[in-house]
Formats: C-alpha cells, sequence, structure tokens
C-alpha cells in the first residue's frame, strides 16, 4: 500500500501522495496546510481534528498558473434578456516532496 495524506489548504481537501503535484487556490506567498490524515503501511493516524506529530513538505512550482475559462450565462425567457460572462481562476501548482 501506497503512503498518502489527507491535507486541508484554505478550507479545501486534497488526497495527496510523494511526487504529486497538485492545483490549489491562489496562494499569496506561504504555504499554510493543516494534516487530517495519514496512511502508511503498517498505520493509519487520523488528527481528532489535526494530526499534530506529521510534517508535510509542499514546494511552490507555479505560483500563478491560470485554469480553464468557466463560462457563465444567464437567460430569461421570452423577454430577451442574454448576459455572457466568464472568467479564468487564478492558481498555484504545488509538489509533495516528503511526508514525514
Amino acid at each position: 500500500m501506497k503512503k498518502y495524506a489527507v491535507l486541508r489548504i484554505k478550507g479545501s481537501q486534497f488526497k495527496i501522495s510523494e511526487g504529486e503535484e497538485i492545483l490549489v487556490d491562489r496562494l499569496n506567498g506561504k504555504v499554510e496546510s493543516e494534516t487530517l490524515l495519514v496512511v502508511d503501511a503498517e498505520s493509519v493516524k487520523i488528527g481528532k481534528p489535526l494530526v499534530s506529530d506529521t510534517e508535510v513538505k509542499l514546494k511552490v512550482i507555479k505560483e500563478d498558473e491560470k485554469g480553464e475559462k468557466v463560462r457563465v450565462f444567464k437567460y430569461k425567457a421570452k423577454s430577451r434578456y442574454r448576459k455572457r460572462m466568464g472568467f479564468r481562476p487564478v492558481y498555484t501548482r504545488l509538489l509533495v516532496e516528503k511526508i514525514q
């Protein structure tokens, strides 16, 4: 079984393993994460609410990365109201170096 962990970064939870890259919402500067669960081959550590003796090393690969364009379309029938908007969310790409 592969070693993995569940982290909470900016309110979102991610299942990660070593050497994996993840996209998180834009982080301004320092990466702050909370470890909720760590699973190793022999043991499982569940936090109440956090696992205190575990450290996850994350490295910022790319600070600002644009995501796919999200299109929003508003429409009201029989009144000729149509409105199209769109935006591209900005992410930060992280590399999981080590789970200790």
